[in-house]
């Protein structure tokens, strides 16, 4: 997916990276340590096509489930509803991975609903969380790179390490 000059757009050759602050990584971070242990997800709203993360709205896992994730159709919707009434769209989608690293699992990318959407995974694995942002088009895996509008503080830890 990515091409020779490193831009690694997805479909809507989008900028092949994801602005993110520290803040909404913070909140993504909090949302699947209150889930743990199961998968913690929700939706990222941005503008199209910009690569930028404007605000996250954690959501239920419908499924229920330590190694799967289902994202509230109704949270959904209302999220897409919201986003576009603010000029806004939902541009990817975040959920962690409580026992393995944050890289896309066959079933994310089986599941993996828009190529032109950020897919921000949050591995819980260790003491310290950690987060990664890839894009996913046609089976195809590509990480970007995460910037933030300010440097990250300390990683946030699990509780009881």
């Amino acid at each position: 997916m990515s091409d020779a000059d490193g831009s690694g757009g997805g479909a809507d050759e989008g900028p092949g990276r994801l602005l993110l602050s520290e803040v909404l990584r913070d909140q993504m971070i909090a949302h699947c340590l209150t889930a743990y242990p199961e998968e913690g997800c929700g939706l990222l709203i941005g503008p199209l096509g910009a690569g930028e993360v404007s605000r996250c709205v954690p959501t239920a896992n419908m499924a229920a489930s330590g190694r799967l994730y289902t994202v509230d159709p109704r949270a959904h919707l209302r999220a897409d509803r919201e986003a576009e009434a603010d000029g806004l769209a939902v541009v990817g989608v975040f959920h962690s991975h409580t026992h393995t690293d944050a890289y896309p699992s066959p079933t994310d990318v089986d599941q993996a609903p828009d190529p032109d959407w950020h897919y921000v995974l949050v591995s819980l694995r260790d003491e310290l969380a950690s987060v990664r942002s890839y894009r996913i088009v046609g089976g195809e895996i590509a990480e970007e790179p995460i910037f933030e509008e300010r440097p990250l503080g300390e990683p946030v830890p699990r509780p009881g390490r």
